[in-house]
């Protein structure tokens, strides 16, 4: 059995299609897995991998920066403001950002700023499947 899925930005849907699951890392409860059959549910999502396993075919994953997944009725709805298909994913720019962002934290291991650009990199450079440098 499956399950309808979205991913939305506010630009358009990166993704729809029927699944077998879903997998997204969550503010308060970490990483959760939503099959056929889920529980009503509602929680905002941390900066982390999205996973669909479709009914057919390779994994979908995504970057995340936080936003909200919704499940009700064999339907699941990952809404952020952020999200990045591993093959949108500008690798390069991404390592740059990286570069730039631990420079930052070097000067000030304390600014929130500093550690979320350092997070949102790294997941960036996982998704994708690069190593960071």
């Amino acid at each position: 059995m499956t399950m309808t899925v979205q991913v939305v930005s506010p630009e358009r849907i990166l993704w729809s299609g029927e699944a077998e699951f879903v997998t997204a890392r969550t503010v308060e409860g970490g990483d959760i897995t939503f099959l056929t059959g889920h529980a009503p549910f509602v929680g905002a999502l941390e900066i982390g991998k999205v996973i669909i396993r479709p009914a057919e075919g390779d994994d979908a994953v995504f970057a995340v920066h936080g936003g909200f997944v919704e499940v009700s009725n064999n339907e699941v709805s990952v809404l952020s403001d952020v999200s990045e298909a591993a093959d949108h994913i500008d690798a390069e720019r991404a390592q740059r950002a990286l570069a730039n962002a631990k420079i930052a934290l070097a000067e000030d291991p304390f600014d929130p700023a500093a550690v979320e650009a350092v997070r949102r990199a790294e997941l960036r450079l996982d998704v994708a499947g690069v190593v960071p440098v």
